[in-house]
C-alpha cells in the first residue's frame, strides 16, 4: 500500500499525502511504541481522521521518507525531565513543577492520567495540553525527585 503514497512539503508550509491521484494535507502523528521511531506512523487530515497509516519508513520511497522524518522530527519534541521539584493535586488535575533538559517547565496532568512506562524503564507523561515529557531513567533522578515521582506512579 505505501509504494502508492507520495509524502512531500509543499510551498505552502504543509505536509501532504498524494494517494491514487487524491491530495490532502495531513499531520502527522506517532502510535506506540516509541521504541521504533520508524514504524507506526498515522497521517490524518483536518478533521483528525487517519488517512493512512506506515507500518515502516523504509517502505517508502527516499523523498516520502525525507518528509516523514522532518515532520517527526518537527511534530516529536518531547520535553525531557532531569529534576521534579514539586507534585500537587488539586480538584481533578496533578500539577509538576520540573527542571527539563529545555528548562523550569510547570505544567498539569489529568488526576487519572498516569505516566505510562516504556520499554527501556523510562515514563512517558502528556499534560493536558498534550505536550510529552520523558524520564528517560527515573533511577537517576535524585532523591527527592524519586519521592514525589514514585507518590503517584508506585
Amino acid at each position: 500500500m505505501t509504494e502508492s503514497l507520495k509524502i512531500e512539503w509543499r510551498s505552502d508550509g504543509k505536509l501532504w499525502l498524494s494517494n491514487n491521484g487524491k491530495a490532502t494535507a495531513v499531520q502527522i502523528t506517532k502510535c506506540f511504541p516509541w521504541s521504533e521511531p520508524d514504524r507506526y506512523i498515522s497521517l490524518r487530515d483536518s478533521d483528525e481522521k487517519e488517512v493512512a497509516l506506515i507500518n515502516n519508513l523504509n517502505d517508502l520511497e527516499q523523498e516520502s521518507r525525507e518528509a516523514i522524518e522532518k515532520a517527526l522530527a518537527e511534530a516529536g519534541f518531547v520535553l525531557e525531565i532531569t529534576q521534579i521539584e514539586s507534585l500537587k493535586e488539586d480538584f481533578e488535575v496533578r500539577t509538576w513543577e520540573a527542571r527539563t533538559a529545555q528548562g523550569k517547565r510547570k505544567f498539569q496532568t489529568k488526576l487519572d492520567d498516569w505516566p505510562q512506562a516504556l520499554p527501556g524503564g523510562g515514563l512517558l507523561i502528556r499534560d493536558v495540553a498534550g505536550d510529552l515529557f520523558l524520564i528517560d531513567d527515573p533511577d537517576k533522578l535524585d532523591e527527592i525527585s524519586r519521592k514525589l515521582l514514585w507518590a503517584f506512579v508506585a
